[in-house]
C-alpha cells in the first residue's frame, strides 16, 4: 500500500500538544490523525499509511523507540518517514533514534509548530 502524502500521523499523548500541532498542520492543508500512544499509533500507522509520523517518545502503553522499532520491522509500515517530536535533547537519545529508523529528531522547545511544519514538507 502507498503513503497517503497529504496525511500526518501525530502519536503524543499530552493532549494540549497534540492538538496544537494537529489544528497547525490542518490549517496547512494535511490530513491529520491523532494517537494517545505508541499502541494505538501503530493501528493507525499500520490502517491510514500516513505520509509522516510525528511521534513523542515518552508514552504509556508504548513509548516512541518502542513504536519506532516496529514501524521499521513491518514491511507495510517500513517506508513510511517517522520524525521524533520530543522533549529528550540528549545525544544518546538521538543515536538512538537515528539507529531505529528515525528520519529526524526535534526537540519540542526547539521548534513551533511552523518550524515543524516546515521540516514534515521535506518528507512529503
Amino acid at each position: 500500500m502507498t503513503e497517503n502524502k497529504s496525511s500526518i500521523l501525530i502519536v503524543e499523548d499530552d493532549q494540549t500538544i497534540a492538538t496544537m500541532y494537529s489544528v497547525s498542520l490542518q490549517n496547512e492543508g494535511y490530513t491529520v490523525s491523532v494517537a494517545e500512544n505508541g499502541e494505538q499509533g501503530l493501528i493507525l500507522a499500520r490502517e491510514t499509511h500516513p505520509g509522516v509520523i510525528l511521534l513523542d517518545i515518552i508514552m504509556p502503553k508504548m513509548d516512541g523507540f518502542s513504536m519506532l522499532k516496529e514501524l521499521k520491522n513491518d514491511e507495510a509500515t517500513k517506508e513510511i518517514p517517522v520524525v521524533l517530536l520530543t522533549n529528550l535533547g540528549q545525544d544518546e537519545d538521538k543515536e538512538r533514534g537515528e539507529q531505529l529508523g528515525a528520519s529526524d529528531y526535534l526537540v519540542k522547545t526547539d521548534y513551533t509548530p511552523r518550524q515543524v511544519s516546515e521540516k514534515i514538507k521535506t518528507y512529503l
